[in-house]
């Protein structure tokens, strides 16, 4: 158990049977009543963000996630085959399990699995990766004035807006977080 006055950022509690992570929190103390911890929650279940006003010094259960190194095989239909890197066992998660993640995996790809008492909460990925692009049109010079960008589609699917000089071909590094394009790899 842990106390809400103990919460920090990233911290994943139990409340109400749903394994959540602190995205924000805030201690207030009014000059009238009681104080109470304010928290932005996300989660890890399902991806939805809730916001939970809890009483200063309650307490609820830590949820002990477990992060292990897979490595992305293939997709096989719906489904996307993954492979532990330790005991080399193979598991499936639906495509709407990694809604965004697709944007950014690849074949061979390593990165890290999220699991709660065995129960395969979703994937990290690394804050960075380098995917090639596959379709963008020719850089044109003309009336911009600065930073003109345009549309290019990389190996996965994923659509993000580069600057001019990007071309068919290119490596690119691309930021898993917001999906935007950092630099040329």
């Amino acid at each position: 158990m842990i106390s809400v006055n103990d919460f920090k950022t990233g911290l994943t509690v139990e409340v109400d049977g749903d394994i959540f992570t602190v995205l924000d929190f805030q201690h207030v103390k009014p000059g009238k009543g009681a104080a109470f911890v304010r928290s932005k929650l996300k989660n890890l279940r399902n991806g939805n963000t809730v916001e939970r006003t809890f009483r200063a010094g309650e307490t609820i259960g830590r949820a002990i996630i477990e992060n292990r190194g897979v490595q992305y095989l293939y997709a096989s239909g719906a489904d996307h085959v993954f492979m532990d890197n330790e005991t080399y066992d193979q598991f499936e998660l639906s495509a709407k399990q990694l809604e965004w993640e697709l944007n950014f995996l690849r074949e061979n790809m390593t990165v890290n699995i999220v699991s709660y008492q065995g129960e395969i909460l979703g994937i990290n990925l690394p804050t960075s990766v380098e995917l090639k692009v596959t379709e963008t049109e020719p850089g044109v010079k003309g009336n911009t004035a600065q930073g003109a960008t345009k549309s290019a589609t990389l190996e996965t699917g994923h659509t993000v807006q580069v600057p001019l000089f990007i071309n068919e071909g290119d490596v690119l590094l691309i930021d898993t977080r917001e999906g935007k394009y950092i630099s040329r790899a």
